[in-house]
């Protein structure tokens, strides 16, 4: 049975403390860098190896090409190697190792690929798969409705309370990757469906309970990403969507079809809550692929 030592989990949490107050990742990104660590303290508990505090590069690397041997991909591999860093690196500053074992390990070349989206006949279709006679089925044409009309991340649609928005001023409040705040615009459809949700289903699924959650569900508290994902995937079967969906799907055609109607890419991030604008540029690529595609299609001398 692989297990992790004690003394390596203390120093895990320790390190996901410090990062979390000194960098303010999100508990997502600390949870991916802690299971990371925590299986790699697995494998060198499995195989009669050092505590984490004393392993040397060689097991780093060997650790790496086991990881790159089997299936796992060149970027969760880079993932790993970013996770070790920030780790060694802490101990390092905190003066309990003498040399970070990261140090001249290659990172695995990694290339970009475009974000897979849906088009916007299969936006519509996804939007009008639930059902809309059930108080689930409307809080999901609701939810969808506010991803496309923001581009939020799922994590932030799920964690929205009633005082996020503003149907007044037709804004919602979010908080994002490393807790920062943005307000995003949210369309008139978005804001009709949202007052009617509220209005004539919400405490149909409530009942007497008390929540502060936008979307609660019929326990009372918000829904978590993964149950939400869950029902993405089921309203796409009914839509009959074959494209690849992943959590950011709604997110990626949100920016997408931004891009393709001329929007500027400063707003465009603005608005994803990007804090470098290379990481919106992607969706340049994925219009200017669109264009390509669009021409060898339909032009006569493509």
């Amino acid at each position: 049975m692989k297990t992790v030592r004690a003394a390596d989990q203390t120093q895990i949490e320790a390190f996901a403390d410090a990062l979390w107050l000194e960098r303010g990742l999100s508990r997502n990104t600390l949870s991916a860098y802690q299971t990371d660590l925590r299986k790699l303290s697995e494998w060198l508990s499995a195989s009669g190896q050092c505590e984490l505090v004393n392993v040397r590069r060689d097991q780093l690397q060997s650790y790496l090409a086991k990881l790159a041997g089997s299936s796992h991909s060149s970027r969760s591999v880079a993932r790993f190697l970013s996770a070790a860093r920030q780790f060694y690196q802490w101990l390092s500053r905190e003066g309990r190792i003498q040399t970070d074992p990261t140090a001249q390990i290659e990172a695995p070349r990694l290339g970009r690929p475009l974000p897979k989206s849906l088009t916007e006949g299969e936006v519509e279709a996804l939007l009008e798969a639930p059902d809309l006679s059930t108080p689930e089925g409307f809080r999901d044409r609701t939810m969808l409705e506010l991803l496309y009309a923001t581009g939020l991340r799922v994590s932030e649609l799920v964690g929205l309370g009633m005082e996020s928005v503003s149907l007044n001023q037709g804004l919602v409040r979010v908080i994002g990757k490393g807790d920062k705040e943005r307000l995003v615009p949210l369309g008139e459809v978005a804001v009709d469906w949202i007052q009617r949700f509220v209005a004539e289903y919400r405490g149909e699924l409530l009942k007497k309970q008390v929540s502060s959650a936008l979307f609660p569900t019929r326990r009372g508290g918000g829904m978590t990403r993964q149950a939400f994902w869950y029902r993405i995937r089921k309203h796409a079967q009914t839509a009959d969507i074959k494209s690849h969906l992943s959590p950011h799907t709604l997110r990626h055609a949100f920016a997408t079809h931004l891009v393709n109607h001329g929007a500027d890419l400063r707003v465009v991030q603005m608005l994803l809550g990007h804090s470098d604008l290379s990481t919106t540029q992607i969706y340049t690529h994925v219009a200017r692929e669109r264009l390509e595609n669009l021409y060898k299609k339909h032009h006569p001398r493509a």
